[in-house]
């Protein structure tokens, strides 16, 4: 694994299908090329209305509203985004930027969720269209990358990739702060090919990997890890005011 990155396995529950699990380890072409943000995200557009209930922050009051893709989004984000005090109205995959943008959204809310993003075109070509019409967008993991995409950047396959709750990230501004940060990715976007309009906000102190990128004139960021970390820390939380004060 050293030599060749993560590889191709089957976990059975069966002692006596050792063959038929490597042969369908060995079948295993890979996640690049596959689209898995169809095959998780909710078919129906949906009104989200709960909190995090006793454990976290009171919510506050409705401020602004916040459509969120779902690629696989995770209940917590959307917790947090009420809490917030945002009304969040939780879209498909494949909705359309017109179709979001008729929903009037003060802010545009792309999640986490599996898969190659290179593969998610259709998404890819809606956040194109958010950042023509100046509309807030935020995203995080595969969220990220598909901003990166539609700015311009090129994605890669990583050769491990970045799992578990204890990343060290360095934020790149002057305050040169750690944050330990939740991460679950497998994809990233190449430094080497980020175009002008965009800027380094995050990096990675194990690999010095890509973790957050803010468009020069556009109210448009991301971040790589999982700022809602459930579980894990909660040092990159605060990232979620950035996306509020954009709206604002």
């Amino acid at each position: 694994m050293r030599q060749h990155g993560a590889v191709a396995a089957c976990i059975s529950t069966s002692a006596n299908e050792t063959e038929l699990a490597l042969a369908k380890a060995k079948a295993f072409a890979g996640l690049e090329g596959m689209d898995l943000a169809c095959e998780v995200s909710r078919k129906t557009v949906e009104r989200w209305h709960e909190g995090r209930g006793g454990w976290g922050e009171a919510s506050k009051p409705s401020r602004f509203h916040v459509v969120a893709y779902d690629f696989g989004v995770k209940h917590t984000i959307l917790r947090i985004l009420h809490d917030k005090g945002c009304h969040v109205t939780i879209v498909p995959a494949k909705t359309t930027a017109e179709e979001a943008l008729a929903l009037n959204p003060d802010g545009i809310f792309l999640s986490n969720g599996p898969g190659d993003p290179l593969a998610c075109d259709y998404a890819i070509a809606a956040t194109k269209k958010f950042l023509d019409a100046n509309v807030p967008v935020f995203g995080i993991c595969l969220g990220f990358q598909i901003l990166g995409l539609a700015c311009g950047a090129k994605s890669l396959k990583m050769k491990f990739g970045h799992h578990g709750a204890n990343h060290p990230v360095i934020e790149t501004d002057g305050s040169k702060r750690v944050l330990i940060t939740s991460q679950n990715h497998g994809f990233a976007i190449d430094e080497d090919s980020l175009p002008d309009c965009l800027e380094v906000t995050h990096r990675s102190l194990f690999d010095q990997s890509l973790q957050g990128i803010r468009h020069k004139h556009k109210p448009a960021f991301g971040f790589q890890g999982h700022p809602e970390a459930s579980p894990g820390p909660h040092d990159i939380e605060a990232i979620f005011e950035q996306f509020m004060t954009m709206m604002s």
